[in-house]
């Protein structure tokens, strides 16, 4: 199972659809938070678990601590007086397989687990995608038998199963009770974790998907925001001038889909918002850029490819198309995205400090503050006058000066004096600090 946290629906529903889950730990890493989350969905399916402690021919492996975490979590070792089979592995090496085998015989056995094959199939979609031959879907056959040639209804997508392709890329003419299969003749990609029926009548399968796609969309019509109303329009009008980053999700499984999407929710944030307006499995088609275009969104492509037409499609209009391998380097990169879409803040910089040692009147009016540079430098432009931590006046320098001469800049350990536009109040002890104001990227 993927590891990272975004694919929990994922693994929600592999532990839905099975009735023995091997949880596979690995020796050196010991029980990890996406562990502890495939146990929670275990527990909440029902299904009879079975510890494969994997990696156990590194030098750094100790299978003794998954034996000590997984304990902490109600699953406790047979020999430990509890009742979770642990066996000791390595995939790499081949040991301990057999022993694995074994144990879930012997708790297939112990669970009864039967189906009856001579009967229509029924299961579920384990995955989907788009590949160059039409709409696939991966699906576990439950009870029944599944055949070439087949009437299949899954969710709002029907079709005759045109072939059966098993995990070695053999085709079959049936899939009896647990198999999973590949299935190819659908009219479109359903949805993971959908139930599938192998049906008698073409025509009442065509009839009840049609019915099933009218209610998503109409769903999906009625999930969309309300249009404009004189009343509600100026709050329409406030909610445009908040910031959003509309993205298109298009990925090679419906899983990976999902599993974006979710992340992409989950990123908080009061000052950006950030809208999915489409998602889909496939490549990146010209339709997508035509849609990005439309809504200035930024097109998001995740293990999958982009048609020829598209690239030139988005070059005309401007649109990006962003492809990734890793979960985390897209969700990284939206959040920095976003934060790009914020106002950079304004901050302001403290070059020099100096402070006032004595003041000497002028005679025409106005106050030279002498001065002992004591940190920085001073220069001409913008300075703020301290009294303690309290601010007292900003505004720029009328006169520096080194003795008798005018300067532009006075380095730590020299005195000066110095003349403020606008302020004369000063005391002994304020401090004159220069400064200046720096933009400072905005972070959510």
């Amino acid at each position: 199972t993927p590891g990272h946290a975004a694919f929990s629906a994922m693994r929600a529903r592999g532990a839905n659809v099975t009735d023995l889950i091997v949880l596979v730990v690995a020796a050196n890493d010991g029980v990890m938070p996406q562990t502890l989350e495939s146990v929670s969905h275990a527990k909440e399916s029902g299904a009879t678990i079975i510890v494969a402690v994997n990696k156990c021919d590194l030098p750094a492996a100790n299978p003794m601590r998954p034996r000590e975490q997984l304990a902490e979590h109600g699953l406790s070792a047979e020999d430990w007086g509890g009742d979770t089979l642990f066996v000791d592995v390595s995939a790499v090496k081949g040991d301990g397989i057999d022993k694995l085998l074994d144990a879930i015989l012997l708790q297939a056995e112990l669970l009864e687990l039967k189906a009856n094959p001579d009967r229509r199939a029924v299961g579920n979609v384990i995955e989907s995608g788009m590949e160059q031959g039409g709409p696939t879907a991966t699906v576990l056959v439950r009870k029944g038998t599944l055949t070439v040639g087949d009437i299949v209804i899954c969710g709002q997508y029907f079709g005759k199963a045109r072939a059966l392709i098993n995990e070695d890329g053999q085709r079959m003419k049936t899939a009896g009770p647990s198999y999973a299969v590949k299935l190819l003749g659908l009219n479109g990609v359903p949805e993971a974790g959908d139930e599938f029926n192998s049906v008698d009548n073409e025509k009442a399968a065509r009839e009840l998907a049609e019915d099933r796609g009218d209610a998503a969309h109409q769903e999906r019509l009625d999930g969309r925001a309300a249009g404009v109303t004189l009343e509600n329009l100026f709050d329409q009008i406030d909610a445009t001038t908040a910031k959003v980053l509309k993205v298109i999700v298009k990925a090679d499984t419906q899983g990976s889909v999902e599993a974006i999407c979710e992340s992409l929710s989950k990123i908080e944030s009061n000052k950006v918002d950030l809208e999915v307006i489409h998602n889909a499995v496939g490549t990146v088609t010209e339709s997508d850029v035509h849609l990005a275009a439309s809504s200035q969104a930024v097109i998001l492509g995740f293990h999958t490819r982009v048609d020829k037409t598209a690239p030139d499609a988005a070059k005309q209009h401007g649109v990006q198309i962003k492809q990734y391998k890793i979960i985390y380097e897209l969700i990284d990169e939206m959040k920095d995205a976003m934060a790009g879409l914020l106002e950079p803040i304004e901050k302001t910089v403290v070059m020099g400090t100096a402070e006032i040692r004595q003041l000497f009147p002028l005679s025409k009016g106005g106050t030279v503050a002498g001065c002992m540079v004591t940190d920085g430098h001073i220069k001409r432009g913008k300075v703020r006058v301290m009294r303690g931590e309290k601010e007292l006046f900003t505004g720029p320098i009328h006169t520096l000066k080194r003795f008798k001469d005018n300067v532009d800049v006075v380095r730590s350990g020299m005195d000066c004096g110095i003349r403020v536009d606008g302020y004369d109040d000063f005391q002994e002890g304020d401090l004159i600090q220069s400064v200046t104001t720096e933009q400072v990227a905005a972070t959510l």
